[in-house]
């Protein structure tokens, strides 16, 4: 069914919501994520949504997923579809098999700019912003009748662009103009800010449905890289809130769950939104607390102001508007006796003991790969690492010595950022940092790693992280990119009696792959112990990670190298980067030892 008719036909006292999912990454967590979905689909939304990698990068796996959410789970279902970095015809194609599946919700977005302007792969030239793909479908006679378009609004301003908000606005105008039936806001944290940009959005005789978008806050450290990505403004409350309990993921959750019920209490109170729209990030507690919060789970009941009597009123002895002590008790019995109870366990239990909360701890690229978690995304489905413009600090690499440069200037903190590293260096990377630079001037480019750690508290302020009162420990580990000769050195060393605490992963762009891990093994090197809780484990190395990663890693170089001309000495090198270079994980178990790992890789750098 069409979204915009399903509103239409709700009735106004009764609050709607949708679930954003996106398409994992590797089976066992698209497998998981169908039936977290299940399990969520009996809160009852009256949709949900499924991203769209950029370019199509998840082409295969939105379809897939919107189409049996759609048939098999009978939820209506929004499908996500951007328009730019689409190779010609593609569009088409979706759309149709969109139709044939019974989806009859499309969110039209822009998607990520064309990367590399002219120097980028083919593009369909009929599409360059959102507003060119709600009209495309509006003038198909196959098409327009059949879907219902959603389109993207900014309240504090597109991150991608310098427009004002009157430019904002009249971009939105446009798009509802050109047929978009509903609109789903970028999320956000200050209500007041959104209120008044609702305001001004009415002014302007904008009409359809408006569903903001609504993101629980899991960790501090997600919270900030969200902010970043999006672009929007926290209030200073918030963000002094969040300094005093950083350390502690647990009440960081918490207090997520709080400030969601909060902002969605005061922009739904005056009736003038009438639903929210969840990004999710594929996990399942924070959602449905919030609801419970609201209560909004199971309907909304039809509250009614009635008479408090001493004793029941002879002549309306029946009536449901008058309530009196023995009334009150009945009723209250009886809601306790009929209550069903929702057992709330604390998130990071084992997988086969609450499928709902066992992966609720940040799953990213080093998390469970059985998670519907893992490989987290943005709001509109774009990966939240990626090469969006060449930042100048970058420089315009011509050789192996220039990028090594890069990655080192990196490490001393001249940059703030590198293609594989959106943020500055972490203060928990500066304990091995003359390490990290010994071996980046070998010409071993790190680009994720971590100290051995043994029992620190949660609360430590580099280290810790989950509830307070626990302890956390890790072991090492470094990942870079290098040539095949230092491969061969590390299988060579690990062969010997030197490495008998060694795991390594080692893989090419053309296939390659080495490895000294059996098949099904997983190495958990971060837990934590809690009080009242299971052991935690929140970063899992083994070889369906890795192979994930892998791919995203070596498609950072393709887009890195598309912003030069096909015969730029820039792009040769990094092409060339890509065609010859290895994605290394080396691994030392003994986490007792915080040399150890340094130790057996002192050959490469000594």
């Amino acid at each position: 069914m069409k979204l915009s008719d399903k509103i239409a036909a709700r009735p106004t006292h009764h609050p709607f919501y949708t679930f954003e999912f996106f398409p994992p990454r590797t089976d066992q967590g698209f497998n998981n994520l169908l039936t977290r979905i299940s399990r969520l689909s009996t809160l009852d939304p009256i949709a949900i949504s499924v991203t769209w990698g950029a370019g199509g990068s998840t082409k295969d796996g939105s379809l897939d997923l919107a189409g049996i959410t759609q048939a098999d789970h009978g939820l209506d279902t929004i499908l996500h579809l951007t328009c730019t970095n689409m190779v010609p015809g593609l569009v088409d194609d979706v759309l149709r098999t969109a139709k044939a599946r019974g989806i009859q919700n499309i969110l039209a977005l822009r998607g990520d700019p064309p990367r590399g302007q002219e120097h980028w792969t083919p593009i369909d030239s009929r599409f360059s912003r959102g507003v060119d793909l709600v009209k495309y479908i509006r003038s198909s006679p196959e098409f327009s009748p059949h879907f219902c378009i959603g389109v993207a609004a900014y309240p504090e301003g597109h991150p991608d662009n310098q427009t004002d908000d009157d430019g904002n606005l009249g971009i939105l105008k446009e798009k509802v103009e050109a047929g978009a039936d509903f609109i789903v806001t970028q999320l956000f944290y200050d209500a007041d800010r959104f209120l008044l940009w609702l305001e001004r959005v009415r002014r302007q005789g904008i009409s359809v449905p408006i569903i903001p978008g609504v993101m629980p806050i899991q960790t501090h450290s997600s919270f900030l890289r969200v902010v970043s990505l999006c672009g929007i403004q926290v209030p200073p409350s918030i963000m002094a809130d969040l300094e005093h309990i950083r350390h502690d993921d647990q009440l960081v959750k918490e207090y997520g769950i709080r400030l969601a019920v909060d902002i969605i209490r005061k922009i739904t109170g005056d009736g003038g939104v009438r639903g929210v729209h969840f990004c999710t990030l594929n996990l399942e507690k924070s959602v449905q607390l919030v609801l419970e919060c609201l209560r909004w789970v199971g309907g909304s009941p039809n509250m009614r102001n009635k008479l408090i009597a001493d004793s029941p009123v002879p002549l309306l002895p029946n009536s449901e508007l008058v309530v009196t002590p023995a009334t009150a008790t009945t009723k209250a019995a009886a809601a306790l006796t009929s209550k069903t109870t929702t057992e709330i366990e604390p998130p990071g239990r084992g997988e086969l003991n609450n499928a709902a909360t066992w992966d609720d701890f940040p799953n990213g690229r080093f998390g469970d790969y059985k998670s519907p978690a893992f490989g987290i995304q943005d709001q509109w489905g774009g990966l939240t690492l990626s090469v969006h413009a060449v930042h100048p600090d970058w420089g315009h690499p011509t050789s192996m010595e220039e990028l090594t440069d890069l990655f080192l200037r990196y490490l001393d903190s001249k940059v703030t950022s590198t293609p594989f590293s959106s943020s500055p260096l972490s203060a928990e990377s500066q304990t091995i940092l003359h390490h990290l630079k010994a071996l980046t001037r070998k010409g071993l480019w790190t680009v994720c790693s971590q100290p051995a750690v043994d029992n620190l508290p949660s609360t430590d302020e580099i280290f810790g992280w989950g509830p307070r009162g626990g302890y956390v420990s890790q072991k090492a580990f470094i990942e870079f990119f290098s040539t095949e000769e230092v491969v061969d050195k590390i299988e060579k060393k690990i062969r010997s009696n030197e490495g008998r605490s060694v795991h390594y992963f080692a893989a090419n762009l053309q296939g390659g792959f080495k490895t000294n891990v059996q098949e099904e093994t997983r190495n958990a090197v971060t837990w934590g112990v809690f009080p009242g809780k299971e052991i935690v484990q929140t970063t899992i190395i083994e070889r369906e990670s890795f192979l994930a990663w892998k791919e995203e890693a070596f498609s950072i170089w393709a887009a890195w190298a598309s912003f030069y001309p096909p015969e730029s000495a820039q792009r040769a090198t990094l092409e060339e980067v890509r065609r010859t270079r290895w994605l290394v994980n080396v691994l030392h178990h003994d986490f007792k030892d915080p040399g150890a790992l340094w130790n057996f890789l002192a050959d490469f750098y000594s």
